[in-house]
């Protein structure tokens, strides 16, 4: 009977080795990092990942935001119109918000009313506005990267985009890549 219990132990021996290397593969891929897909243009879900961010941030965790379709809107600066639009993309940027201050809420929107009443509660209780977030979010070093692709369907250009210091453009491979190197990600 001996002779069976060795290789049993052998065998969860070898077991156990290829498990650890798996888990030592992993954890030396993995970063304190955060990846969020930010892709609905509400402004609770907009807040919400901002919250989530800079709480991030602020423990040193790097952070790396991937905003996509509807988010977009959110960056938008309302002072910028750039030219050379097509119809289709004029059309685009007429019916979406333009910037984080034109967003609605996902519920309770109430025709402009519920973000009214949520900035105004906001105020009261010395939670900072989306603007203050992004601004803090910039000083911080939390990365945007707004989607390509979803700028080029909506027909949004480079040029109508907020002023962030770590604003990037790339494709849904980048946010991957930043998403599997991280130890957290979220979608919003």
């Amino acid at each position: 009977m001996e002779t069976t219990k060795e290789p049993t132990i052998e065998m969860l021996q070898k077991q156990v080795d290829t498990l650890t290397k798996k888990v030592e593969k992993l954890e030396k891929n993995r970063k304190d990092q955060l990846s969020i897909a930010v892709v609905s243009g509400d402004l609770d879900k907009v807040l919400a990942a901002m919250v989530i961010s800079l709480a991030a941030a602020a423990m040193d965790t790097q952070v790396k935001l991937f905003f996509s379709f509807w988010s977009l809107s959110a960056l938008r600066d309302p002072k910028k119109s750039p030219k050379g639009k097509d119809f289709i993309s004029k059309m685009f940027g007429i019916m979406l918000p333009k910037g984080k201050d034109k967003l609605a809420l996902s519920n309770m929107n109430m025709v402009g009313m519920g973000p009214m009443m949520i900035k105004m509660l906001m105020k009261k209780q010395n939670v900072m506005s989306l603007g203050e977030m992004f601004k803090q979010a910039g000083e911080l070093g939390v990365e945007i990267t707004v989607c390509e692709m979803s700028m080029g369907l909506m027909g949004f250009k480079k040029e109508e985009f907020i002023d962030y210091p770590n604003l990037r453009f790339a494709g849904a491979a980048t946010f991957v890549a930043d998403a599997g190197e991280s130890s957290m990600q979220l979608f919003i």
